[in-house]
């Protein structure tokens, strides 16, 4: 599995060591755990004796939540977690190479500036890129001073993850579901789907990550995973007891009435290149989210979104006209706006220079609002990674988009569980919803139908 170096414990000798801690100022026992205020400090444990010591007992490369082989190990990683209630689990999805890692690493708290130090999560190297390898296998976690919980999973539409899965004869080496054995790419297929299931059961906030404005396979499997994720319960909805009683057949009364609960979903679109960060292509992206997903599952906490920063040469009417324009904008299939049209040639919005604020747009009557559902979808974007001095007069660096993309999710209320749940109550429960999950008759029948589409190998 490349990529997956030492991820929970540092190496010994000179070599470089994995991030534990960093220095932070001294917080009172039992004070408060929220806020990322303190000092802007990050760690991977707790600062009690008891946790530090309880690091040197977790076995090597223990980090992994859900290991490559869809084997589900909570009781290892209960040494990280306390019984503290006022915490928050973050999840990230999405393709091979688009910055999952990098993002989680940010939300940790991590300074790439550190030499001789890895960062929580690894991410993908050129060395991995030109063997065609993923860097993350199943689910790792880790968690942060202000008692956040971080989930990084392995890609999904990841060729290497397939190639890893087939045997010989074009099976499946892994079972996904209980019951007869699958062809690899069916299998793999399915992952993606319990991988999605998964995350937006147990996670407050999930990041589903793409690659560009165009690539929407994302959206086609949240659309999915909703579909999919009937009778799954968030974690504290589970009954006392060894074995979850939710996947009985006598028993689909309690199935109905199980309290639904669906993670705050964010977008994340990464590596946009310069003309695809002006506003009009961030407004054609966030009206044809917010027709992808109508749902009422993806606009509960309507506030992750990017906003390009003012400009001394904004124009406020030629912005209001823009976000008139946008709501005529030309529709494709399924009445998404198409986002591969550009602005007028006559210069008046290249390069972002014309962008408007909020204040401006109500002035005039305008608002990129009007005719959407209740509430917007979160949205967020990044660029491509480049030197600061090549985005100057196009749209702000990386690392300033990043920051603020951390400070949004940090500051993001959290949406609570049916009740109350210790770290600890969270990790066992999670366990059971994974059993949940490869147990699903919903799946189960979900599999049969996409093996008689025709397009998986029987």
């Amino acid at each position: 599995m490349a990529g997956m170096g030492p991820s929970g414990t540092g190496v010994s000798g000179g070599g470089p060591k994995i991030l534990l801690a960093k220095p932070t100022t001294p917080r009172p026992e039992g004070g408060s755990v929220g806020g990322a205020g303190v000092g802007g400090a990050v760690k991977l444990m707790r600062d009690r004796d008891e946790d530090i010591a309880a690091r040197g007992r977790l076995p090597h490369g223990s980090l992994n939540l859900l290991l490559d082989t869809w084997d589900f190990y909570p009781d290892r990683l209960l040494p990280l977690m306390s019984d503290n209630t006022d915490f928050t689990v973050v999840g990230v999805l999405g393709p091979p190479g688009v910055g999952k890692s990098t993002i989680l690493n940010e939300l940790y708290g991590f300074d790439g500036t550190t030499t001789g130090v890895l960062p929580p999560f690894p991410v993908q190297t050129e060395e991995i890129k030109a063997a065609a390898k993923h860097c993350t296998g199943g689910i790792e976690l880790r968690v942060a001073a202000e008692r956040i919980v971080l989930l990084d999973c392995q890609p999904v539409f990841s060729a290497s993850v397939l190639m890893d899965l087939m045997r010989s004869d074009g099976y499946s080496n892994i079972s996904v579901l209980s019951g007869d054995a699958l062809s690899a790419e069916l299998a793999h297929e399915l992952m993606g789907l319990q991988l999605g299931v998964f995350l937006s059961s147990v996670c407050h906030v999930l990041l589903v990550v793409s690659e560009g404005v165009h690539d929407i396979r994302m959206w086609r499997l949240m659309q999915t995973v909703e579909m999919l994720k009937q009778g799954i319960p968030d974690p504290s909805a589970l009954p006392s007891g060894q074995a979850p009683q939710f996947e009985k057949d006598d028993n689909e009364t309690a199935i109905d009435e199980t309290p639904e609960f669906f993670s705050d979903v964010v977008f994340v679109h990464t590596k946009l290149r310069k003309q695809e960060c002006t506003l009009p292509e961030i407004l054609r992206l966030e009206r044809a989210l917010s027709l992808f997903f109508p749902s009422p599952a993806f606009r509960k906490n309507s506030l992750v979104k990017y906003r390009l920063p003012q400009s001394p040469s904004q124009r406020p009417s030629a912005s209001c006209a823009l976000l008139e324009k946008e709501k005529c904008a030309p529709r494709g299939e399924n009445g998404v706006i198409s986002l591969s049209g550009r602005t007028s040639s006559d210069g008046k919005f290249q390069n972002g220079a014309t962008t408007a604020g909020k204040e401006e747009e109500q002035k005039e009557g305008k608002s990129i609002d009007d005719g959407k559902p209740e509430g917007d979808v979160n949205m967020f974007v990044l660029p491509v990674r480049l030197p600061d001095e090549m985005t100057r007069n196009h749209h702000e660096s990386y690392a300033a988009m990043l920051a603020k993309f951390r400070n949004q999710i940090l500051s993001l209320p959290r949406r609570p569980f049916s009740r109350p749940l210790t770290e600890r109550e969270w990790l066992r429960n999670a366990g059971r919803i994974w059993d949940l999950v490869k147990k699903s008759r919903v799946l189960a029948e979900y599999s049969k139908v996409l093996q008689s589409s025709g397009l998986y190998r029987r």
